[in-house]
């Protein structure tokens, strides 16, 4: 079937009018939710922070506390741990070995296990088990009782034994 070209005519008028209007963007056609704050001139549009500006600082979100084992009796070892600690003369070493030979001379202490890279040694003395810790600072060496969780060791054991160590090693 072929259309008379006086009706092909305005059929295809109609075709080209509907199609224009389609893609023009016409009201009819277009969806409703197109708009957006693009569409707001500039002055309306909300502000855009970047990412990194919006988000609360967390420069300190990772620090650790200061316990006792980070503490150095330079720079002011706390008042509960004077009794459980002293300082001795010379280099770390030659402490670790003046101690070694002090536990050895001191009645009732037994020496579990020593480490010299750690500075420690493992006493067990009357029933408390503790670590006597060796630190180098700036003025020689720093003889400590700690207990296993780098604390100081405030037991009447441990301090007993420090006050053994610092009269036979005249710590001061």
């Amino acid at each position: 079937m072929r259309l008379s070209p006086s009706l092909s005519r305005p059929l295809a008028l109609v075709l080209l009018a509907v199609s224009v209007a389609g893609l023009s963007g016409c009201k009819w056609f277009s969806k409703k939710d197109a708009k957006g704050d693009y569409a707001l001139s500039p002055e309306m549009r909300p502000l855009e922070v970047p990412p990194d500006l919006n988000l609360p600082s967390s420069a300190g979100a990772m620090q650790l506390p200061n316990t006792a084992s980070q503490v150095r009796p330079s720079q002011g070892a706390p008042t509960a741990a004077s009794n459980t600690g002293f300082n001795l003369a010379g280099s770390r070493d030659d402490a670790f070995t003046k101690v070694g030979d002090a536990l050895g001379g001191i009645e009732g202490v037994t020496v579990a296990s020593r480490a010299q890279l750690l500075g420690t040694y493992d006493v067990d003395f009357e029933g408390a088990k503790f670590l006597v810790r060796i630190v180098g600072v700036e003025a020689g060496a720093y003889v400590s009782a700690v207990d296993p969780r780098g604390l100081p060791a405030t037991g009447e054991a441990p301090v007993k034994l420090i006050a053994a160590l610092k009269s036979k090693l005249g710590g001061n």
